[in-house]
């Protein structure tokens, strides 16, 4: 049997925890506050996944390796799937609308439409909505 895990925690690094929280609820999102304080906010994407905002040095705590400079490095791509591709367009306006940074232009492939941004950290953060009708006629 395959391992299966319940849920998922991204850790990301930040330079400034109350700017990239105000940052991520004008796009929309909540924290929970169970596991949200002075060094560390818990972005709740859904019911199993998550993102642990954590400020550079509680961050460094965890790591001996370097944080990589966002600005000029990709650490990681965080996908996340949408209900359609308007979904798609109003998550990603209101990321640049709250002080986020383009990163891809939209991309129409047909059965796939996605968009992405940078948030205030330079995380990358692409949104896709994938049209169940074309998957399942294998497309």
């Amino acid at each position: 049997m395959a391992l299966q895990c319940n849920q998922i925690f991204v850790n990301l690094p930040v330079k400034d925890l109350p700017k990239t929280k105000e940052f991520f609820i004008q796009v929309g999102f909540e924290f929970n506050a169970q596991f949200t304080d002075e060094k560390a906010a818990c972005l709740v994407i859904s019911e199993h996944i998550f993102a642990m905002l954590l400020e550079e040095a509680y961050f460094k705590s965890f790591t001996k390796k370097e944080i990589p400079d966002t600005g000029e490095n990709a650490e990681v791509i965080i996908a996340l799937s949408a209900s359609s591709r308007e979904e798609v367009d109003g998550i990603v306006n209101r990321a640049l609308s709250a002080g986020g940074k383009p990163f891809n232009d939209p991309v129409d492939h047909g059965f796939m439409y996605s968009w992405s941004f940078q948030d205030p950290d330079g995380h990358l953060w692409e949104v896709i909505y994938m049209d169940p009708a074309t998957i399942e006629q294998g497309e």
